[in-house]
């Protein structure tokens, strides 16, 4: 691949879009422009690198190399061809030995939004005859088909009749950070725990506990951002480490520069009720490096004493309590949000409290006001991500304390 100015696009989950844009400017992208679930951006080969190991809220790093519609560059023949026949064409077009050989093993991610084209699988069966036909016409030789772990990833987007042809530069979903080594039931996504971390504004400049902390995500995540750790410095491999115009000498001089890491010197603490939750969490903040910051203890969250807090020390509270999806009665559910809201308005009077649930009623039961609500995705659920000041005393008496 010689191309030196990439058009790219970075994926992300719903309601992420801003902050993984305000990343993107961070590392200096160019062209920045918000689209849906996604980021699109331009930049060289240094920020393709940069971007896929220090994006903490994308979930890939596409980069984009034929782009057509078939209404506006349709001739009359390309009018009377069938669609798959157009889309094989098309593909065909593409001139695949600037990105592989007759060698390479590739795999094929479709995703269509369109009622023209209307079966993804079958899209990617064109996709995937017309790259092996264009290598036998070449070369005589056909590249194999791999599902899992190819050398090149290739991603086809088809919007109403626009094609988009990408190459996927980051192989697995940048989620998978690599330093879990341990699980619970439904553990929280690497990078909504990470955008959720972002859209509170956590940056390491005070305490923060999550008092229902599973397997660790949400502290882990907190421990790398407060010391500014690239999220994918434990992974083992990019896709774009397998591409033709790979730079190793580039990739070594970034994935070795820790020039951006800085000092942390408060405490992050994560407590579970569920002994097996922490010994999990445990293996995976040793796995991400990160235990001098991450304190975990097994506790009830109506038990927790937090350390003093104060105007000058306002901590983070971040929670992901169950949403009552796989287990419990709607009494169970509300009657543990109460637990959560007595606890956090007697316990953590003066932090600021952000909570995530897809369970709106049992939300309620919290019996605190949120300042701020946001919606985002957990998996295919749907959620409220609500803030929550406490302070002492009511919000009016707050509100008058600050006029005097």
């Amino acid at each position: 691949m010689s191309v030196r100015n990439y058009k790219m696009l970075a994926k992300t989950f719903k309601g992420l879009e801003q902050v993984l844009a305000e990343e993107l400017t961070g590392l200096g992208a160019n062209d920045i422009q918000i689209e849906r679930r996604a980021v699109s951006f331009k930049g060289d080969q240094s920020l393709l690198y940069r971007a896929n190991l220090c994006l903490r809220t994308a979930s890939r790093v596409l980069v984009e190399i034929y782009k057509t519609e078939r209404r506006k560059s349709a001739s009359n023949r390309d009018r009377s061809q069938k669609p798959e026949e157009w889309l094989y064409e098309e593909v065909k077009k593409i001139n695949w030995d600037r990105y592989m050989s007759e060698d390479t093993t590739f795999a094929i991610d479709a995703t269509v939004y369109s009622e023209t084209f209307r079966n993804s699988r079958f899209v990617t069966y064109r996709v995937k005859d017309a790259i092996a036909d264009w290598w036998v016409e070449k070369r005589g030789k056909r590249p194999n088909v791999k599902v899992t772990d190819p050398d090149l990833y290739i991603n086809v987007h088809i919007a109403e009749e626009t094609l988009t042809v990408c190459l996927d530069s980051s192989g697995e979903s940048l989620h998978k950070r690599g330093y879990r080594v341990a699980t619970t039931e439904a553990p929280i996504n690497e990078v909504l725990a990470a955008g959720m971390l972002l859209i509170a504004g956590w940056r390491g400049q005070s305490d923060f506990y999550d008092p229902m902390c599973g397997s660790g995500t949400i502290p882990i995540e907190a421990a790398l951002i407060a010391r500014n750790i690239a999220p994918g410095i434990f992974r083992k491999s990019f896709g774009f480490e397998k591409w033709p115009d790979f730079d190793a000498e580039l990739w070594s001089d970034i994935y070795n520069d820790d020039s951006q890491e800085r000092e942390f010197t408060h405490k992050i603490y994560g407590s579970d009720a569920s002994y097996y939750a922490i010994q999990q969490a445990t293996k995976n903040v040793k796995s991400a490096g990160v235990a001098r910051d991450v304190e975990l203890r097994q506790i009830r969250m109506e038990e927790l004493k937090p350390s003093a807090i104060s105007a000058q020390h306002p901590a983070m509270v971040m929670i992901n309590p169950p949403y009552g999806e796989r287990l419990a009665s709607n009494k169970d559910m509300e009657e543990l949000y109460g637990k959560i809201g007595s606890a956090l308005k007697h316990q953590f009077t003066g932090a600021t409290a952000w909570i995530i649930s897809s369970n709106a009623e049992a939300m309620k039961c919290i019996g605190l006001k949120p300042a701020k609500k946001i919606r985002l995705l957990n998996g295919e659920l749907d959620c409220q991500f609500n803030k929550y000041e406490l302070f002492a005393g009511s919000r009016r008496q707050k509100n008058d304390g600050m006029m005097e």
